[in-house]
């Protein structure tokens, strides 16, 4: 996400340095590569227009504050006109005070809308909420078992009527369904089209008024770059939506929608898709995302993914065994889920702040490469991942046929398992300090 506009920001902030004042010459020559590397990430044009009038006026003959350097005034301008700009505050849904809360998906055909209702609906369900999920794509082949299967793997009820009723009928009947059953919550499916259409407006304006939806959530796809800015201001002015969900964050987008979305329609981003698992969403922060921008890293999701996906109670006591170097392979598998829990491996790298996105690239860290080290503790007994010293040579050569790997790897990852249990046992043993710079894990 962004790494191309990431990369022409920074070459174009090294402008600034040695200077002792920013003069007029010295921003408008900055803010010419930062135009740029805005167009090139396909930033709608009236925004990057703005975006750079604002940042000039701001920073021309600026005093340089006394604790930053030129080049750091210009970032630290920036990234305030880049929260500005993608809605300063996170936008959560708006619950009822009278239950239900409705929101309505909506969108383009293939932007994401069944999967990401899913994903909101798990999202507030482990909030507490009892939410319900509504099949009104009747048009689509198999939309309504897309939504029955990703309903069933999120424990989430789905109401259906089949196909041959209309979607302004099922979203009434929904409505009756949710308030007998006692649902807080109801996310309805709708149709979407291959291109915005009357037909396609219509219906949606039709279920708005049978439903009185609380959030409208447009699904947009960030791949589409410009186009998603399009449909985005079509879809606002006839539906009046109160919220975007922005998908395929993960994939190689150029970020212009983040950028543009907020300021064409006036409606914040409250989500972005990140993934393909169901458990793969965000909610959208404007300056966690601007951070990311400008390489200054994103710690706090990384930390809230972190509180998400570890147990307390378990680190203490990883932590113990850390030092007392009683930590096992059947312990060390467990915390390798836990970190595949938090998500994509690179993707959480990518959030520490001075690591680059390009150099992610050839990074050792993938998940084919845990995969292999999770088949070769598995392919172990017990007492071998307990007592990993008893591997000896022909337990090696089972061990690799079980994982379908080879002696080598096997061999390799023992050893590399033995170098970090020293190196935590050093780490326990210097007053418990928290840093573990140069740590090489075995994956």
């Amino acid at each position: 996400m962004f790494q191309s506009l990431t990369e022409k920001l920074s070459n174009a902030f090294k402008r600034f340095r040695n200077k002792g004042k920013l003069t007029e010459a010295d921003v408008k020559e900055g803010m010419r590569e930062v135009k740029l590397a805005l167009l090139e990430a396909d930033v709608n044009f009236k925004v990057v227009r703005d975006f750079i009038k604002a940042v000039t006026e701001r920073a021309v003959g600026a005093d340089v504050l006394e604790s930053l350097l030129p080049a750091q005034q210009i970032i630290k301008i920036v990234n305030e006109e880049l929260i500005k700009l993608m809605g300063s505050e996170s936008a959560k849904i708006n619950i009822s005070p009278k239950p239900p809360t409705v929101v309505m998906m909506c969108g383009l055909q293939g932007a994401g809308k069944t999967t990401h209702s899913a994903k909101i609906a798990a999202m507030y369900k482990q909030k507490g909420k009892n939410p319900l999920l509504v099949a009104c794509d009747v048009y689509r082949p198999a939309a309504i078992d897309q939504l029955k299967i990703v309903g069933e793997s999120i424990g989430v009820p789905v109401f259906s009527m089949g196909a041959k009723i209309s979607p302004v009928e099922i979203a009434k009947a929904a409505m009756a369904h949710a308030a007998k059953q006692g649902h807080d919550m109801v996310f309805i499916d709708t149709a979407g089209r291959l291109h915005i259409d009357e037909e396609l407006m219509g219906e949606l304006l039709k279920i708005k008024e049978a439903t009185n939806p609380t959030e409208i959530l447009l699904v947009v796809d960030a791949m589409t770059g410009q186009d998603a800015v399009n449909v985005a201001k079509s879809f606002n002015e006839l539906l009046d939506i109160t919220g975007v969900v922005l998908t395929k964050m993960d994939g190689d987008t150029r970020g212009g929608a983040a950028l543009s979305v907020r300021y064409v329609t006036g409606k914040p981003i409250k989500f972005i898709g990140t993934g393909e698992k169901l458990d793969a969403i965000e909610l959208f922060h404007p300056d966690r995302m601007a951070s990311r921008i400008l390489g200054m890293g994103d710690v706090l999701s990384l930390i809230e993914k972190a509180e998400a996906a570890f147990d307390e109670k378990n680190a203490k006591e990883m932590e113990k065994k850390f030092r007392e170097q009683t930590f096992t392979l059947e312990d060390f598998l467990e915390q390798m889920y836990q970190i595949k829990k938090m998500g994509n491996v690179n993707q959480l790298l990518g959030m520490l702040p001075g690591v680059k996105a390009g150099a992610l690239k050839d990074a050792e860290i993938d998940e084919s490469h845990m995969a292999k080290i999770e088949a070769i503790i598995l392919s172990m007994t017990r007492k071998e991942r307990l007592h990993p010293d008893i591997i000896n040579g022909s337990r090696r050569k089972r061990i690799a046929k079980g994982s379908g790997t080879s002696v080598e790897d096997v061999n390799k990852l023992l050893r590399q398992f033995e170098q970090m249990k020293k190196t935590m046992k050093q780490f326990s043993n210097m007053g418990k300090r928290r840093s573990f710079a140069g740590l090489k894990l075995p994956f």
